[in-house]
């Protein structure tokens, strides 16, 4: 069908049609580039602790090589502005942007607008591990807490992938029905040790609903190789994935080694997320909110909708983040509640088109 409608369609109508379409989406994607830097900029001022426009121009400007200005600010402001607000706001964007490429890419494979990043047992394993390093000994808490955190989602996937594995093929309805039952369980598993953890359950409820704070640059540059990379990598498969839409006996007739592409594509959205979540906690409905959003905007083209998902995702969880340290300040806000308050809304709104899809 659609090749005969294109076949069918004058050739000046066509190049008139596709050039301005790679046009304004481009262009999208740089204005989303400039938008990124430009709120991160001004979400640095504003804090509990405002700092004026005119004096964080002039800190950012005495930053840059072969510049010099008097400082008239003392050394705390940019103690707040470099080790405190900075690195929090770089993991708000790059896990924004992790969940948002992640849920592209779920609800690509899947061929669900419903699908998120949690879909098959990463929250779970993620909060399985976290909830076991809260029970550690107070000393050993620092570092084990994200990296239990970051093993458990990982772990969690692989016994789902092995579990709805059949020989050389990966059904994605048995792979979400393993998701499912896993996730119920390891869910239970941390339940029962919330219940046994006793003083230190405050802690664990607090990562479980997501939070910036602490932030530092050691967790940034932890982080960041894993996110990036995972994102390039699904970036460079936006074609197959496109191609694996529409049918995949279709695909695999075209030459994409469908099987190969899945596994990749699930194990780079799988490595961003947990990467994501291990520092932060649970974080949900970006994943959704996000690629339907942009898909709704710009189309479903994974070649735009990847990219332009990852920047609008940044966006908004600095945003969502900015929100929560500075609604209540002096007392921050748990970030997953923000994304929550504004994503049920949105989800209901999905659930509700999907009827009228259906019916």
């Amino acid at each position: 069908m659609a090749l005969e409608l294109l076949k069918n369609t004058p050739a000046s109508e066509t190049t008139a049609i596709y050039p301005m379409q790679w046009r304004s989406r481009i262009c999208a994607i740089v204005g989303l580039v400039l938008l990124l830097g430009i709120v991160i900029i001004v979400t640095l001022a504003i804090g509990s602790t405002d700092i004026p426009f005119g004096t964080l121009c002039y800190i950012l400007f005495d930053k840059l090589p072969f510049t010099h200005i008097e400082a008239t600010w003392t050394n705390n402001i940019e103690t707040i502005l470099f080790d405190i607000r900075l690195p929090r706001l770089l993991l708000a964007g790059l896990v924004g942007a992790a969940l948002a490429v992640a849920g592209a890419t779920y609800q690509g494979l899947f061929r669900n607008p419903l699908a998120d990043p949690y879909l098959i047992g990463v929250a779970q394993g993620a909060a399985l591990g976290a909830v076991i390093g809260f029970m550690l000994p107070v000393s050993w808490q620092t570092g084990s807490i994200p990296l239990l955190a970051f093993i458990g989602a990982l772990s969690a996937v692989a016994i789902v992938y092995s579990i709805a594995r059949v020989g050389k093929t990966l059904p994605m309805t048995t792979l979400i029905l393993a998701g499912v039952a896993l996730g119920a369980f390891l869910a239970a598993i941390t339940s029962y040790l919330m219940i046994a953890s006793g003083d230190k359950l405050h802690g664990i409820i607090s990562w479980l609903l997501g939070t910036f704070s602490l932030t530092g640059w050691w967790q940034v540059a932890m982080v960041a190789p894993y996110i990036v990379i995972g994102i390039v990598i699904i970036w460079l498969y936006a074609r197959p994935l496109n191609v694996i839409q529409l049918d995949e006996e279709q695909a695999k007739q075209l030459g994409i080694n469908v099987e190969k592409v899945k596994m990749i594509l699930l194990g780079s959205a799988t490595l961003i997320t947990a990467a994501a979540v291990c520092f932060c906690g649970i974080i949900g409905f970006v994943g959704i909110i996000i690629p339907h959003a942009v898909r709704l905007i710009w189309g479903p083209d994974h070649r735009f909708l990847l990219p332009l998902a990852t920047f609008t995702g940044a966006i908004f969880l600095i945003l969502a983040d900015t929100a929560a340290r500075t609604m209540l300040a002096p007392t921050e806000i748990p970030i997953g509640v923000i994304t929550a308050f504004l994503g049920a809304p949105f989800f209901l709104y999905l659930l509700r088109q999907k009827k009228r899809a259906i019916f």
